[in-house]
């Protein structure tokens, strides 16, 4: 049978163009997988940054809150405290026994005496005190109260009350009459009679002998204070970097959700009241799911992340938020640039083939067939293309499908495996790594399938006597028409990250103790104190909930706060005579040399910036700066108290120790002045509740 030389064309033709179609497959298939792989790691990308930002967010949530419910712990306490003092039952149970002749006798003995003067007193120990509002002249004009504590018998009748405190009317009279008996009690935030965020705290008040029920009790005592000089400034997170980072108190009045606190842009509290019904509203999802972590749109209509928590004893809930455009603008660029390279590579790889295929098609089947091999070159060249974009990624990636086969591998996993990529293909994970390492792989994918999450493993491996540490995520990948679903898993080494951060933290260590070790030779007064200090602020740290981090800061600079001294003569330190004015001024500015001495060393965390304000004031008139109440760093005024905490029970050449009474006695007397209320109460509390003076465990024997 003779053919033709058309049909020898057409016959060219028709294997040419199966080729083609054949070529332009492998290629989708190829662009496919690489699309696969790509949205895959960019997912997984996105997941972990999300996980890291709910980790952040949560934590700082976590300690925010701590804050105001240990704020709203401190004001039951003040009330709870003077409705325990027996003075109070005493004078309690006497006036409100009184028959209607005596009463009024009894009341203003009440308010001249006794009662008042301790109200007074404690009221401006607390900070249930103000200066009344209104016009001071000598005319019949009332100024109005804005703070200030009274005691109340059982119906509500003022019996004694500080000067400054609001009348018990209105809102404030129902609360009190509204009060089960026997029961504390809390109104609510609302705006006071100036304007300013208020609150009363109710506390009842027992006979001598009750028993703590409602039929023993005598009295109320009420608290009522503008909190917003207190309260507020306990949302601001101290260190935290984020411009547009916020921390918010809500709550829901009927339909509403109304933002209790300041706002950015200089909002004052109560200022946004939304409805509760607003689409997609970070403050009502918050209010409804305390404890969770959510991207919605703050009050400002922006797209944020927000972690939030429920206040106990209060009906707030707070929410720290950051604009998603701060939180993952970077990450989502780098995603971006990788999709649009991945994108414009197989563009280019589906041009070329077109171009190659109308090109060749217009050509006799002799041409065309000619054409073929240079074209099955190019396939091939853009194919190793594609593969390179997923073997230049260092880390071990593979994806498994549901029986547990390799449906691709990049040349690490292949390495680590032993064999080639593409031998790996089919071939179940069992008999390429073992069963046991298998069996490990297997569940994590069984749990991500199962949850359709990624999930995150971190293991330490030896290899050859070497401990690695090595990171490893699990990401679902979705069944697509091309492909069933499987598991895309990526293996990072982050041995060297560990062991990196381990070596620095005890190279600081060990230089710390070496330098501790220069000072306490110098000065024979002070040994040892600079390591007492660090145990006293950690244990002080501690007391008040801070973070791990603001922890360590507070005890690396307690412990290297007295460095400056090794500049100063050791005569001169050792001295048990008065010693000149300068000589003084030379010795106080050590901490201050000493902040100059590590100014260029790299600390984990503001260690340098503690130490140039330990010496600052809460009053602010401290130095260098005069920095003023929480414009102070928190672990520098902790810093600062242990330290004088430490000075004044350890005895010196001119001086015995004092006792641990008269110490706290002398903190208690500067605060305000001196020191933050806060951070001596912590103190206190650790010294009551803990084990005495001996309450740090790695506090020196001289000490106690």
């Amino acid at each position: 049978m003779t053919l033709k030389n058309d049909d020898i064309d057409r016959m060219r033709g028709s294997s040419w163009i199966a080729r083609a179609a054949l070529t332009g497959a492998t290629i989708v298939a190829g662009a496919t997988i690489a699309v696969i792989l790509t949205l895959g790691y960019a997912d997984a990308e996105r997941d972990r940054e999300l996980r890291q930002w709910q980790v952040r967010l949560g934590m700082i949530a976590d300690t925010r809150t701590s804050s105001i419910e240990r704020w709203l712990r401190d004001q039951f306490g003040a009330l709870g405290a003077l409705a325990d003092n027996t003075s109070v039952q005493l004078y309690m149970s006497g006036l409100t026994g009184a028959r209607e002749q005596g009463d009024r006798m009894s009341r203003e003995f009440a308010q001249s005496g006794y009662l008042r003067n301790l109200l007074t007193v404690l009221a401006y120990r607390e900070g249930f005190s103000s200066a009344e509002t209104g016009p001071d002249v000598p005319a019949n004009v009332r100024r109005i109260g804005v703070a200030g504590m009274a005691l109340l018998d059982t119906a509500g009748r003022v019996i004694a009350a500080t000067p400054g405190m609001p009348a018990v009317e209105g809102r404030l009279r129902n609360f009190v009459t509204g009060t089960e008996l026997g029961s504390p009690a809390l109104l609510d935030m609302n705006a006071g009679p100036a304007g300013r965020p208020t609150m009363a705290f109710l506390a009842p008040v027992f006979a001598v002998h009750g028993d703590g029920s409602a039929t023993s009790q005598v009295g109320w005592a009420l608290g009522v204070k503008a909190v917003g000089g207190e309260l507020f400034p306990l949302l601001h997170q101290p260190g935290a970097p984020w411009a547009s980072a916020e921390a918010l108190l809500v709550r829901r009045d009927d339909a509403a959700v109304t933002y209790l606190s300041p706002t950015t842009g200089g909002r004052h509290a109560f200022a946004w009241r939304l409805a509760f019904d607003t689409p997609d509203l970070a403050a009502a999802y918050a209010i409804d799911h305390p404890g969770g972590f959510f991207g919605r749109r703050d009050y400002r209509g922006a797209t944020v992340l927000v972690a939030s928590r429920a206040v106990s004893n209060a009906p707030w809930t707070l929410l720290y938020k950051i604009d998603s455009a701060e939180a993952l603008g970077s990450s989502e660029a780098r995603l971006r640039a990788l999709l649009m390279g991945i994108a414009l590579a197989v563009a280019v790889v589906i041009a070329a083939f077109f171009a190659v295929w109308r090109h060749g098609a217009s050509r006799r089947a002799s041409a065309a067939a000619a054409r073929y091999e240079t074209l099955s070159g190019r396939h091939e060249a853009q194919s190793r293309f594609l593969r390179l974009i997923s073997d230049s990624q260092p880390e071990p990636m593979f994806i498994l499908d549901t029986a547990g086969r390799y449906t691709f591998a990049n040349r690490a996993a292949a390495e680590q495996a032993g064999i080639s990529a593409e031998d790996m293909l089919t071939k179940t994970i069992d008999s390429v790594l073992g069963p046991a390492a298998a069996r490990r792989v297997h569940d994590q994918s069984d749990t991500a399938n199962r949850q359709g999450t990624v999930v995150e493993e971190f293991r330490e491996l030896n290899a050859d006597g070497t401990v690695r540490v090595v990171q490893s995520e699990h990401v679902p990948v979705p069944e697509t028409p091309e492909s069933g679903s499987g598991i895309l898993v990526v293996e990072r080494d982050i041995t060297d990250a560990v062991a990196e951060r381990e070596r620095r933290m005890r190279l600081q260590d060990r230089l710390i103790k070496t330098l501790l070790t220069i000072v306490d030779r110098r000065d024979s007064h002070a040994a040892n104190h600079s390591a007492e200090v660090a145990a006293v602020a950690r244990g002080i740290a501690s007391e008040m909930g801070l973070d791990a981090t603001s922890i360590e800061v507070a005890a690396t600079a307690g412990s290297l706060m007295n460095l400056g001294k090794i500049l100063i003569p050791p005569e001169l330190l050792n001295s048990s005579d008065n010693i000149e004015s300068f000589e003084l001024r030379l010795i106080r500015e050590s901490i201050q040399t000493t902040a100059d001495l590590l100014d260029d060393v790299e600390f984990d965390g503001p260690v340098v910036q503690v130490l140039r304000q330990i010496q600052e004031r809460w009053d602010g008139a401290g130095a260098p700066c005069g920095l003023k109440g929480d414009d102070i760093l928190l672990p520098a005024r902790v810093v600062a108290v242990a330290n004088a905490y430490v000075a004044m029970i350890s005895p010196r050449a001119w001086r015995p120790a004092m006792s641990m009474d008269e110490a706290i006695g002398r903190l208690m007397a500067e605060i305000g002045g001196a020191f933050d209320r806060r951070v001596v109460a912590a103190l206190v509390n650790r010294l009551d509740n803990g084990t005495g003076p001996n309450a740090w465990p790695d506090q020196r024997a001289s000490v106690a």
